[in-house]
């Protein structure tokens, strides 16, 4: 089992509560918030942790060095911003194109059952299997819709909505699935470059999870965590 955590993010939204570090590593509850990501991967078995780092890497590095728990950590340093598709396949890179990697984003944690996950992705022999969250009375994210054997058929703007299925950024899938549609050093998006322009063409599922979900993208969720994780 090998993860790749986006830790790059520079938090612009965060600049009134946190500042000087990297969004990960903003404290929440007394912790970087980086280390709730990891200890969640450390739950389900992980032996290999790569993180994706940019603005400010040499804080993350410092901190955490080549082990967490047991769990040996890479690092993938971007020299410049090259979006979540971009960082993702830097990341990946030298990876077997064949190798299954758990993509999870840096600043929002999904306590969901990664094996789970896993055995989905293998059951519906999918390109990418994709963690979904439900949640009432929302506007911050957009809706997933699947259809009955649970193949994601559309990602629907952001919109108010009193209950639905939200993309939960926690993805299933080869590296050679992004090595094929993009070199690498380009700066795109992995949620409009390519999971919305691919959709049709590639074999991506969802499955609701349960779990606790936070995202600390902006001050209000970002205090909301501190409480929930203390």
């Amino acid at each position: 089992m090998q993860a790749l955590i986006l830790a790059g993010g520079f938090g612009s939204r965060l600049q009134s509560v946190v500042s000087d570090v990297p969004k990960p590593m903003a404290p929440v509850a007394e912790r970087p918030f980086l280390e709730h990501l990891l200890d969640h991967c450390v739950q389900f078995g992980y032996q290999e942790i790569t993180l994706s780092v940019g603005y400010k890497a040499e804080l993350i590095i410092q901190h955490f060095g080549e082990t967490y728990k047991g769990i040996k950590l890479n690092y993938a340093v971007e020299k410049e911003a090259l979006g979540t598709g971009g960082a993702i396949r830097f990341a990946l890179e030298n990876s077997r194109p064949e190798s299954v990697w758990t993509i999870l984003n840096g600043d929002t944690l999904f306590s969901c059952n990664l094996y789970e996950l896993h055995s989905f992705y293998k059951e519906k022999n999918a390109d990418m299997a994709i963690a979904l969250k439900r949640m009432q009375h929302f506007d911050r994210y957009g809706l997933v819709n699947c259809d009955a054997d649970k193949r994601v058929i559309a990602f629907l703007e952001k919109q108010y909505a009193d209950e639905g299925l939200i993309n939960a950024g926690v993805y299933m899938f080869t590296a050679g699935l992004l090595q094929q549609h993009f070199e690498n050093y380009r700066k795109f998006s992995f949620e409009k470059d390519f999971m919305e322009k691919y959709l049709k063409a590639l074999q991506v599922f969802g499955i609701e999870l349960d779990g606790y979900f936070i995202d600390i993208g902006i001050p209000e969720d970002y205090q909301k965590a501190n409480i929930d994780l203390r």
